[in-house]
């Protein structure tokens, strides 16, 4: 018998691309994470991408795979891939530490569901990447791949970064305003986070849970689709009641559908950087009849302080005990959400509430017209500077709303660093936006070609 061999690096293969090649053989569940393990020692030690990984640990759940396989055991959709989770979501044998020295040591009993789920799918767990503090803005010790000097984003800033850096082709993070799509962007990856309701939190750290949301990061909107694919409702998060999951597949192999897109300019559209506003002229221009361009009513401009006012309520609320506990060992920019959230008065937490309903309605006419709303993911390119997570303000509206929502890297900026196109869907639409998003990347990368 011919021995098959695997034929690139399995560190630089997509997590679809891992599920083929394992599954057809050509490649083992123990290769795929010694490659994976071998780049973490390499890049590691520029990118500080990880709170936590364990190589044994890991090499026993890839051994065991391969066992599986060997055996003719039934295989699930993400047999064998590497993947790492941010260091607020619990995993049975390894640490959550939170991003905060107060949480140092603290080793979760049971995995949470979104994990269980990622087990059984086959995923192989190499560990915990680096959050911000307690999930908010003070920063981590990460930095962006493509330039060490600059931020990564934040809080999922360590999922972001290894997923770039080639260390693993697949991590998890959160987002309560732009915690996936801002990073994401800035480090060049494709960032999804799934419709509010759609991912399970049980056993993730509740920041604010009128906002928090679960995303993905990796290199293709296939492999976001494989995750977000097993998960739905657990029936212990009360928020958790979407199973968009069993549509995400069918939308990606269904044959390509030209739709109709929205180039939505939001009240926040000064704080772009030039080289962005020029990236979106090319690209409205590029969709032809198929985007209109558009800006939403005045109203929308005050999302921004709705989010603020419920982050802060109800980070405050969950939150707060760690200031109590030893105000020394949290950072000066959480004491000072604390006292803001202290200082919010109950009726004007409960109208910002109602204003999250408000404006998601107010967004109807839009998706019944269009397939999606294209718009910037961030300012621009990630700042040169690692004291900031950078901007979220172009996430802000779409989480406060919780639709769901993809970042692709198909700009760069004026450094040659990447900038990234945020895609938003209608709310439960997850499938419809993938497919969207499936005909915009490749749409690009047929431009792309043609120059060369």
């Amino acid at each position: 018998m011919v021995k098959r061999i695997p034929t690139a690096d399995p560190a630089t293969l997509t997590a679809r691309q891992l599920v083929q090649q394992l599954g057809d053989g050509v490649l083992s569940a123990e290769q795929a994470t010694n490659a994976c393990l071998a780049r973490i020692e390499s890049m590691e030690p520029a990118i500080h991408a990880w709170a936590h990984y364990d190589g044994q640990q890991a090499l026993m759940q890839a051994k065991e795979a391969d066992r599986r396989r060997a055996r003719g055991l039934p295989l699930g959709p993400l047999h064998g891939v590497p993947i790492g989770l941010k260091d607020i979501i619990d995993a049975r044998g390894m640490p959550t530490e939170n991003g905060t020295a107060l949480d140092a040591g603290k080793r979760p009993l049971e995995d949470a569901t979104l994990v269980q789920r990622l087990r059984n799918a086959g995923a192989v767990i190499l560990g915990k990447t680096v959050t911000s503090e307690l999930a908010y803005f003070h920063p981590g010790p990460t930095t962006n791949p493509h330039d060490t000097a600059r931020t990564p984003g934040g809080s999922s800033s360590g999922s972001a970064a290894a997923v770039a850096s080639g260390m693993v082709p697949f991590t998890v993070g959160t987002q309560t305003n732009g915690s996936v799509i801002r990073p994401a962007a800035f480090c060049g990856v494709v960032g999804y986070k799934p419709s509010f309701g759609a991912v399970p939190r049980t056993g993730v750290l509740s920041a604010a849970q009128s906002l928090d949301q679960v995303g993905f990061f990796a290199r293709s909107i296939d492999d976001v689709a494989l995750a977000a694919a097993v998960m739905g409702p657990d029936g212990r998060d009360e928020g958790c009641n979407l199973n968009p999951g069993p549509l995400l597949d069918t939308a990606l192999s269904a044959p390509p559908v030209t739709p109709d897109i929205a180039m939505v300019h939001t009240p926040f559209s000064e704080r772009l950087e030039p080289a962005t506003v020029e990236g979106f002229s090319e690209l409205i221009e590029m969709l032809g009849s198929h985007g209109v361009e558009t800006a939403l009513p005045e109203v929308f401009g005050r999302g921004a302080g709705w989010l603020a006012t419920i982050m802060a309520s109800e980070m405050t609320r969950n939150l707060g005990h760690y200031a109590e506990r030893d105000p020394e060992q949290v950072s000066d920019v959480f004491k000072s959400l604390m006292a803001q959230g202290q200082a919010i008065p109950a009726v004007d937490y409960l109208a910002a509430r109602d204003m999250q309903l408000v404006l998601l309605e107010a967004l109807e006419p839009l998706f019944e017209r269009f397939d999606a709303i294209i718009t910037p993911a961030a300012p621009g390119e990630a700042p040169a500077d690692l004291s900031t997570t950078g901007d979220p303000i172009f996430c802000t509206l779409w989480t406060l709303c919780g639709l769901p929502t993809i970042t692709l890297p198909l700009l760069t900026g004026v450094n040659g660093l990447p900038v990234g196109v945020q895609l938003v869907g209608a709310h439960g639409q997850d499938a419809r936006l993938l497919r969207t998003a499936r005909w915009l990347m490749t749409q690009c990368t047929s431009d792309e070609e043609n120059e060369t």
